[in-house]
């Protein structure tokens, strides 16, 4: 059974369909790591949040997705580097970070809530929620992403296509691109992901792996928060079926992107959404020691 209580809505595809706007991205080149340009309005779930730099302004930090008129899920990582909302702003609907369209919004932040047993050695329940200052208008290009029901399986049959999306570096320690990319990515299973000479038993059931055997194709930094969705063709809806978490470097073979199996945390989320809106009070701070593995290290 679906819980979509505190969801107010759950987008349809475009009208362009999903095989249209990939044949049309294949022709701009590479880019994420081995992805493409997105189509404008692509993915209007997709979200930048920037955090406050004396003497730069506002910078894209982490990726993130809408889903309600009021809320974002995250990645736990990406706060490490501020924990006070006012250092943050979250931009919605934007497509192309060095010029914002006439339906970008900007959104300051009222509240952060991070999970409790985030473990940064690990990255064991690196999710967070951020609460935006004020709700946006869903429009052509704004829309939220429907989440998954609990313990809803990473793929739900042969037809399942997924993709990752965000502003960051399009190659290890390269250069991030200010349009955003997107690109096709393979559930791996995890037993695989798990096996020697992949990550040896770092994946557990909160996590899951998504790329190719032979990398390549990739998230990188600046993409942590990100969402990763696949389209169920059933029922004409793209779910948040993963968060961008970690990895070792950016498209190394046997090395995969690992994401937060977004199913697994569906009560934490419905939960703080609730609390969220009834209870006043700070949000809640995390102290994070720093960890040189992998690229969300930013």
């Amino acid at each position: 059974h679906r819980d979509d209580s505190l969801q107010t809505h759950c987008p349809v595809p475009s009208s362009s369909s999903l095989e249209d706007r990939v044949l049309v991205d294949m022709i701009s080149g590479p880019r994420i790591v081995g992805g493409h340009d997105a189509q404008l309005g692509a993915w209007p779930w997709q979200v930048s949040l920037q955090v406050y730099q004396y003497g730069v302004g506002f910078k894209h930090l982490c990726g993130g997705s809408l889903i309600n008129e009021y809320s974002v899920l995250t990645a736990a990582h990406c706060a490490r580097r501020s924990q006070d909302p006012y250092n943050w702003r979250i931009v919605i609907g934007l497509h192309d970070t060095s010029r914002p369209e006439r339906y970008t919004v900007k959104r300051s932040v009222r509240k952060i809530i991070v999970h409790s047993e985030f473990q940064i050695e690990t990255f064991e329940n690196d999710i967070a929620l951020f609460k935006l200052s004020k709700s946006v208008n869903y429009n052509d290009y704004i829309q939220p992403i429907c989440l998954p029901f609990a313990h809803m399986p990473l793929t739900i049959n042969n037809q399942t296509t997924c993709f990752i999306s965000g502003w960051g570096s399009i190659s290890e320690k390269g250069e991030a691109k200010s349009i955003l990319q997107e690109a096709q990515v393979d559930i791996i299973p995890s037993d695989i992901c798990n096996s020697f000479e992949w990550y040896a038993g770092m994946v557990n059931n909160n996590m899951f792996c998504a790329g190719f055997e032979t990398g390549g194709i990739d998230s990188c930094q600046g993409d942590s928060g990100g969402p990763l969705v696949c389209y169920n063709p059933d029922a004409s809806k793209y779910y948040l079926i993963g968060i961008t978490s970690f990895g070792f470097g950016c498209g190394r073979p046997k090395l995969p992107g690992i994401y937060v199996r977004v199913s697994q945390y569906k009560s934490w989320v419905n939960a703080h959404l609730l609390l969220a809106n009834t209870a006043p009070g700070n949000h809640i701070t995390l102290a994070l020691s720093l960890l040189t593995v992998g690229w969300p290290v930013l």
